[in-house]
């Protein structure tokens, strides 16, 4: 790959484009419903922002590209599975998508005792804690051991700065959150695309540990995916080779390295109070190298970064001319 540190996309923010979201990474617009998309139509377009901390550390080229390219080979290997909400790509790292009402419930599918959170099967299992998001875990685990069975560990979806809450299918059911038919439709979608998404890794040399889903209702109150699917973003990945080792040795097996930013950050200050300091060019280029690597090694493809346009941001604006007020 020919690493060009001027091709980022730090933001796209269009005045002449309706109803503007801005996300930590992504800048999104919503198109009015047609008789065609009765819910409407949301244009997302993935930035080259990095956010961590809950603040926005620095842009890294192609790494909008990256995520939405990762993301459209997923949904594209899954739909006979589950529906999603693509309409079409307009440009690299842009999806053009329904406008689903995402659930309020935030679906976690994990195949292995790991994880760092609070609400993670493995800080809890720690803790003594065996039986969680109704399931019972055996005694005996290790860290990072993969469990009798994939489950499902739902929490509620936290607003205005709370702390997500581990529930049950019955609290999620009991609360009103989703029918019990939502629930049952959501979890078998759920489990299928995880089992997918692991034979595929598989296949490739990796391992899936867990993921996060989004799904959502269109206007007929289908259940679609949303947002993206089995990117390092929303998932953890192993690598197979260095599994066993790390096992038996009580370790972390390697993982794709995309959190170097993070990691000099924290190193160097509170990220959380203090000014972040300037982040060196040799950072910004070892972290968009390692999006690439995680692409080609998850998809089998080479990454091919799209280079038109005098810069990501005009390039961006001339393939969405169709979605402009004329």
């Amino acid at each position: 790959m020919r690493y060009d540190p001027t091709r980022i996309l730090p933001a796209a923010r269009f005045s002449d484009l309706p109803n503007p979201y801005f996300g930590k990474v992504r800048d999104c617009y919503d198109l009015a419903p047609t008789a065609d998309f009765p819910e409407g139509r949301r244009i997302l377009i993935s930035s080259d922002r990095i956010s961590a901390f809950d603040r926005i550390l620095a842009a890294i080229p192609y790494k909008g590209q990256v995520l939405t390219q990762m993301a459209r080979y997923w949904f594209e290997a899954t739909a006979d599975i589950c529906p999603n909400h693509v309409i079409e790509y307009p440009d690299p790292n842009v999806v053009v998508g329904r406008l689903v009402t995402i659930l309020p419930v935030e679906i976690v599918v994990r195949g292995y005792l790991a994880g760092t959170t609070g609400t993670s099967v493995l800080t809890m299992y720690r803790k003594g804690v065996r039986t969680m998001y109704g399931h019972t875990l055996p005694d005996g685990l290790r860290d990072n051991q993969a469990l009798p069975e994939p489950i499902i560990t739902p929490t509620s979806k936290a607003f205005d700065g709370g702390h997500d809450e581990p529930l049950t299918a019955t609290e999620i059911v009991e609360q009103g959150l989703l029918t019990q038919d939502q629930w049952d439709d959501v979890t078998a979608k759920a489990l299928a695309l995880f089992a997918r998404g692991a034979s595929m890794a598989a296949e490739r040399g990796l391992i899936l540990v867990d993921t996060k889903y989004e799904f959502g209702t269109d206007a007929a109150g289908n259940i679609l995916i949303a947002d993206e699917i089995h990117t390092p973003d929303s998932s953890r990945y192993w690598i197979a080779d260095s599994y066993p080792a790390a096992f038996a040795a009580g370790e972390r097996p390697a993982s794709f390295d995309k959190d170097v930013i993070r990691a000099w950050v924290a190193a160097r200050c509170d990220p959380y109070k203090d000014e972040i300091p300037g982040i060196p060019p040799e950072m910004i280029e070892k972290t968009a190298r390692a999006y690439v690597e995680a692409f080609e090694m998850i998809t089998g493809q080479t990454f091919v970064p799209d280079l038109s346009g005098d810069t990501v941001l005009d390039r961006v604006r001339a393939n969405l001319s169709g979605y402009f007020p004329a």
